[in-house]
């Protein structure tokens, strides 16, 4: 098992319930994949550096985990047509 971070920014313009129902299905979709889900690190709105969909904030979420090798690529699959996520990235941790 590898340990992996997803780092999700939702739109700012949704209200709180759509905003963890879209944070819901992403983490159904890693918890599909048999992956242990860590502490979610919540950051909360902030600037974008850029406009992004017309849009200039956004709600910052980093989201560890640990799964097999296979399991980012199939994350990646769902989390990118997913409505209302801005952008998304999944980087390997050290095993430091």
């Amino acid at each position: 098992m590898n340990k992996y971070e997803l780092a999700l920014v939702i739109s700012a313009k949704l209200d709180d319930e759509t905003r963890a129902a879209v944070l819901e299905k992403a983490l159904g979709y890693i918890t599909r994949q048999n992956a242990t889900i860590g502490e979610i690190e919540e950051w909360g709105k902030k600037r974008l550096a850029y406009e992004i969909q017309k849009e200039h904030d956004g709600f910052y979420y980093f989201i560890p985990f640990e799964a097999e090798s296979t399991a980012p690529a199939e994350i990646e699959r769902h989390v990118r047509i997913m409505d209302h996520v801005l952008r998304y990235l999944i980087v390997r941790q050290d095993e430091k």
